[in-house]
């Protein structure tokens, strides 16, 4: 039911950033994709006449409606122009095959897809796999013309709570679960970003980070609040975007490590010295050695932390002022801790098994639970996976940490990757951290294996830098000056490419699964 309104209090709902940025910066550039310039004031019209046009194909209050895009302006308008209608937005993940996608759709019961033409044949295949009736909309020259006929429609929610978007998680631990965010979520969630990230209307913000992915951590709908500029990049390459910073004078980007890693790495990375280049890191814990090797750039790392259920970024690294005084080494230390939480999340704790904090140390490892107003409103069509994530109000994140003295939150694993040795617990994340400071590993990845004796032993897979070689033995001897012996993996095997997820994450599953396949035995 709608909230009482007796003193005039409007709905919260990110939809109303465009109308307010459209106003106040109407003729200031809102997107750039390729060749091709909107202003806000533009923004909006294609985003209501996007509505208008789901509405005249038949789209109802609270009907689904799925968008199939990589990082161009169609992704941008439909965070706007969906909701606008009154429908649910869905963004799929481009990576996923036709079967993948046909099981999202059926599940989200989507009445309508819009895609982008270089995806129109993968659409067709998971219709294919679907008897589900839905529409499909192709974002081509036909489109275009249909936009320019629509009559404009923008309906803004008379509940801030309703569903605004349901966002599938990756899968990687079984089925995809859609997670429900509300209008009054995305729209704090926003406003919360911009404040811990620093955008303002003089951003210029590059697209690498999936707008299909959380909803871009809801930057969509935070850039257009601020009125800066989102630059659309449809494909993450280090060249490109090295280029695209260099054209564009970006100020801001995300990154998952493995993607930071990359450019780093790149040839064509280079010092950024007559402006601030801020980079939001999240997905996994980053390496200390990987935060040093960006700081040498120019780049400004702001580490956060979050899931598909809190809206993206839950916690961020916050940095205090009396830590510049430290060196380098210790900073990145600091910088690689998780943080606390942000201005809307109401709080985060470290839990036992039990339910209760465990003390604030730095070393007692519990789960992390947390609630707030960016934690998702369930799982759609799921009660029972909804009930057993929030058991008593508090969400748990299926993430073991510490909580340290100074309340500062600090990942030590996935509670299924957490690898038990002899009765030992070891932190794959700890292991990973040691690897990547190896000058001659780009990235790596610590899996657990089966072993008769211990249990279970670690094991890694790693990526090497260009030119550079790996030797197993080479590198467990020089691990030993920074980890315990039970930690070091029994064996260490380079790969061209580790398998990952849209959003960067490493598939740790995939790599147990094909363990075999890569000689190790």
């Amino acid at each position: 039911m709608p909230k009482d309104r007796t003193h005039n209090f409007e709905p919260l709902t990110p939809l109303k950033f465009l109308q307010r940025s459209a106003t106040v910066f109407g003729d200031r550039v809102a997107v750039v994709d390729g060749n091709r310039r909107w202003t806000y004031r533009e923004l909006l019209d294609r985003s209501a006449r996007q509505a208008g046009l789901l509405r005249s194909v038949g789209v109802a209050p609270g009907d689904r409606v799925a968008v199939l895009a990589p990082n161009t302006h169609l992704m941008v308008e439909a965070h706007f122009g969906v909701p606008f209608a009154g429908a649910v937005l869905v963004t799929l993940n481009t990576r996923l095959d036709p079967r993948e996608l046909a099981r999202i759709l059926d599940h989200a019961e989507c009445s309508v897809l819009l895609c982008d033409p270089d995806f129109a044949a993968t659409a067709e295949q998971a219709f294919a796999s679907t008897d589900a009736d839905i529409q499909l909309v192709v974002a081509d020259q036909g489109y275009e013309a249909l936009l320019a006929r629509s009559v404009p429609w923008m309906e803004l929610p008379d509940d801030e709570d309703a569903v605004l978007s349901l966002n599938y998680t990756s899968g990687t631990t079984g089925a995809p679960k859609g997670v429900m965010y509300q209008h009054r979520g995305a729209y704090l969630q926003s406003l919360a970003v911009n404040s811990h990230f620093g955008i303002t209307a003089s951003s210029v913000y590059l697209w690498t980070l999936p707008m299909f992915h959380c909803n871009g951590w809801c930057l969509p709908w935070a850039v257009t609040a601020a009125g800066g500029t989102h630059i659309c990049l449809p494909a993450v390459r280090p060249r490109e975007v090295w280029a695209a910073v260099d054209e564009y004078r970006v100020t801001h980007l995300c990154a998952a490590p493995t993607v930071l890693s990359s450019l780093c790495a790149d040839p064509a990375a280079h010092t950024i010295d007559d402006r601030t280049l801020s980079v939001a890191v999240g997905g996994a814990p980053p390496a200390p050695a990987l935060i040093s090797r960006a700081t040498d750039l120019g780049i400004a790392i702001t580490h956060l932390y979050g899931l598909t259920e809190t809206y993206g970024p839950l916690a961020i690294c916050d940095w205090r002022r009396e830590w510049d005084e430290l060196d380098r080494d210790e900073q990145a230390v600091l910088r690689a801790r998780q943080g606390v939480g942000n201005v809307i999340a109401e709080q985060i704790r470290v839990v036992d098994e039990s339910g209760a904090d465990v003390p604030s140390d730095g070393r007692t490892v519990g789960e992390v639970a947390v609630r707030g107003n960016n934690v998702m409103l369930g799982y759609y069509r799921d009660e029972a996976a909804t009930a057993e994530a929030i058991p008593d109000g508090w969400f748990r994140t299926g993430d073991l940490a510490v909580m340290h003295p100074d309340n500062y939150l600090q990942i030590r694993d996935r509670a299924k990757d957490i690898i038990i040795s002899g009765g030992e617990n070891i932190s794959s994340v700890e292991v990973e951290s040691a690897l990547a400071a190896h000058p001659d590993v780009l990235e790596a990845a610590v899996i657990a294996l089966p072993h008769d004796h211990w249990g279970e032993r670690p094991v890694a897979v790693v990526t090497p830098v260009a030119g550079a070689t790996v030797n197993s033995d080479e590198i467990r001897a020089w691990l030993r000056g920074s980890l315990a012996g039970f930690k070091i993996p029994d064996s260490v095997v380079a790969v061209d490419e580790l398998p990952k997820t849209a959003s960067g994450k490493i598939r740790k599953k995939e790599l147990r699964e094909d363990w075999a396949s890569l000689g190790a035995g």
